[in-house]
């Protein structure tokens, strides 16, 4: 365990930065974002939670995989390989975080996407214990402790006066904390106790704290055929994909070719299953209606994903859905009727 104080922390970014590509939650006008550090900005990790989560590090939302040109009738293919250094993201919070292992289940099983592993197998991740969540946030419903070390974590971090607490997880982490030896300090894990705890009550008091999927007992095939249920959950979504475009853990794509005349690109783009166009195929769209599009969002979150992953759900509980949905459709609202019914 080591610690620097707070006051420091510009010459550990400095440090870090000379050695990896820096990525900090940073103010953005309206919004606060990671962003590559800069010394001249301001870096906010008093900032419970991102608008955008950690998953575009992994899982960008445009990424290019071939260019192509073509003359005289010859066509020449150029793929596009990941490059730059590793890269260190400071202040995930742990709801983040565990979306890794999410993911991980979708691109790193075979066949392995080779772009997602370049992303990840170079990314360092610090997380950062949540001292004061906030009355939208529901991350121990999934087994997530706002307050202790997220399995995801490559360093985890504490703020505790006029310290910043941090450890070790991982072989990536430990060589991370090496290369700025020189700025941190022993600390003691004890030292933390008394803030663990502090966390622990705030979560009990949450408004949500009671939330829990496991409560949603009914068959697979029962849930899928509640047609009054769902159509009432969806007559109010206005498939504006919001929901998906912030979640941590969506990962639905499109693959798109951009014609420039004599050269183009491929690319993927994240798609949103609440949007018409979603999947089209030469045939025609398999979900013609918004209910059957709601259903399929919140049924693979918590029916078909956990069933197909020993019973991990493809939910965080950030809590981003509950804030940015402009009609109040969210996945705690689902869980709560499929687990009263």
């Amino acid at each position: 365990m080591k610690r620097i104080l707070k006051s420091r922390l510009p010459e550990l970014w400095e440090a870090i930065n000379s050695n990896f590509d820096l990525f900090l939650p940073m103010d953005k006008g309206t919004l606060v974002n990671f962003g590559a550090y800069e010394a001249d900005k301001n870096i906010r990790l008093d900032v419970l939670k991102t608008n955008s989560s950690v998953k575009e590090f992994v899982f960008p939302q445009t990424e290019t995989y071939l260019k192509f040109k073509h003359s005289k009738k010859k066509l020449e293919l150029t793929p596009v390989a990941v490059e730059g250094r590793e890269y260190v993201v400071f202040g995930v919070r742990n709801c983040d975080a565990a979306s890794f292992k999410i993911m991980d289940n979708i691109f790193l099983r075979q066949p392995v996407d080779t772009y997602y592993k370049a992303h990840r197998d170079r990314g360092i991740i610090v997380t950062f214990a949540c001292n004061n969540p906030e009355e939208t946030c529901f991350c121990t419903a999934f087994g997530i402790d706002p307050s202790e070390a997220s399995p995801a974590s490559d360093v985890a971090t504490w703020e505790k006066g006029d310290y910043l607490y941090l450890e070790a997880k991982s072989e990536k982490g430990e060589r991370l904390l090496n290369s700025v030896a020189i700025l941190l300090e022993d600390g003691d894990i004890a030292e933390l106790e008394e803030l663990k705890n502090s966390i622990k009550a705030k979560v009990a008091n949450l408004p949500l704290k009671a939330l829990d999927p496991k409560k949603i007992t009914k068959a697979q095939q029962e849930i899928f055929d509640m047609e009054d249920f769902w159509g009432d959950i969806s007559k109010k979504c206005l498939a504006c994909g919001s929901c998906t475009f912030v979640c941590p853990t969506c990962h639905c794509y499109d693959v798109k070719d951009y014609d420039g005349g004599n050269s183009g690109e491929r690319y993927r783009c994240w798609d949103s299953c609440m949007i018409s166009d979603f999947t089209r195929m030469a045939h025609g769209n398999p979900r013609t209606s918004q209910l059957q599009r709601v259903r399929q969002r919140f049924m693979h979150k918590l029916v078909y994903y956990p069933k197909n992953h020993d019973g991990l759900y493809s939910c965080v509980g950030c809590g981003r859905c509950v804030e940015k949905c402009p009609v109040g459709l969210n996945i705690v609202r689902v869980i709560k009727r499929l687990g009263e019914e």
